[in-house]
């Protein structure tokens, strides 16, 4: 029997449509937005008329921008992406065919599939759409097809990453959620696994001492910390802002993953030490292959912890060692031109673009996580 969901009346549905496509515009709307200003020059970016933002006359007239020809190479660019997207589990199991190792093989095609969509980009933009209309089209097309008609410049995110330095921040940002989210993994997963199996009221009171760590503020975290950084020589460093937000993210952590763990019978625990495990043994090749989904969802927020953080990178980390979230703001704290604010825009636009590539890959994940686990209602 059909649920009654998918039995709704006619003008119920398109109603439900409606709502629907008008708050995903609305949710989706400041991010085409701040794309689209940064691939404009100033005059555009910051225009009264909506229409000169998204078409860009005077970047048109001054730089160039995209024809029909390009535009539709650039389309088939992504139908490729996504073609490859589709088969991503299919390149992933080939690969750990070859490597035996999971973790090699993810990260290997992640890497690819990164490669892949920035060449394809390229290719799609710069080569192929000039070199086929400069030698076999510009003959037999009319000239539309090849005019720019809408503005068009990469400008100001060679600006940023390239003049201002940016992939500096980047790889700084890079370390930091690494070492935030190997170390809250590790210890998250022991602790959690630990806590779970445990009915004693020291397991309690330590979930409700940890729970009371995370309610503290970050600025008294900050303040605390503060004296032995500077005293051990960790001020300014990447290791002080690894060291704090692990502490910040550990009680979400081993709470979360704890969630996870007792939905995992402790049967298997018993079943696998009866054939011959011991207590780690079990842990290791019976429980953690069940919890997958429940670490990568753990792991998804301890990494948008460290990710996004400004508070703690803001007031530890020196020039030298600066991740981006602070780095764009200093763009808007300081006077600017517009061409600047144009590049904070870019930059901003710039750090999205791994939060998006993770939700792609870890959509399945995400969705089991979060209906298997602690925010399961």
């Amino acid at each position: 029997m059909d649920s009654k969901l998918f039995n709704l009346p006619f003008a119920l549905k398109i109603t439900v449509g409606f709502i629907l496509t008008l708050w995903c515009l609305i949710a989706i709307f400041p991010l085409l937005w701040i794309i689209l200003m940064s691939i404009k020059l100033p005059v555009d970016s910051f225009a009264s008329n909506p229409l000169e933002v998204i078409l860009g006359p005077a970047t048109k007239g001054q730089v160039g921008g995209l024809s029909v020809l390009s535009i539709f190479f650039f389309s088939i660019a992504l139908l490729i992406i996504y073609f490859f997207y589709r088969l991503r589990l299919v390149f992933f199991f080939y690969l750990r065919s070859l490597f035996k190792n999971s973790i090699i093989s993810f990260f290997l095609s992640l890497v690819i599939y990164i490669f892949l969509f920035y060449f394809l980009f390229f290719i799609a933009q710069n080569n192929i759409s000039f070199y086929f209309n400069l030698i076999v089209l510009k003959t037999y097309l009319p000239n539309f097809l090849s005019n720019p008609i809408i503005g068009f410049t990469s400008q100001h995110y060679v600006s940023v990453w390239f003049d201002n330095e940016f992939y500096k921040q980047f790889l700084n940002t890079m370390m930091v959620t690494a070492g935030v989210v190997s170390i809250s993994l590790t210890v998250g997963t022991l602790a959690g696994y630990g806590l779970a199996r445990s009915n004693s009221m020291i397991a309690f009171w330590l979930l409700i001492l940890a729970l009371i760590f995370r309610a503290l503020p970050h600025s008294v975290l900050v303040t605390g910390y503060l004296e032995p950084f500077i005293e051990y020589g960790l001020y300014g460093k990447k290791t002080a802002v690894i060291i704090l937000l692990v502490a910040i993210n550990q009680p979400f952590t081993i709470w979360m993953l704890r969630s996870f763990f007792m939905n995992i019978p402790q049967d298997l625990d018993e079943a696998a030490q009866i054939d011959g495990c011991n207590p780690f043994q079990a842990f290791w090749k019976v429980i953690m292959p069940l919890m997958w989904p429940g670490v990568i969802t753990t792991g998804l927020f301890s990494f948008l912890l460290a990710y996004n953080d400004y508070l703690v990178a803001a007031l530890l980390l020196d020039g030298q060692s600066q991740t981006m979230v602070p780095a764009i703001m200093q763009y808007f704290n300081m006077e600017t031109k517009m061409t600047d604010l144009v590049e904070a825009i870019a930059a901003a636009a710039s750090i999205t673009a791994p939060l998006f590539l993770l939700v792609l890959f870890f959509q399945k994940q995400i969705v089991s996580g979060l209906t298997q686990g602690a925010v399961k209602g």
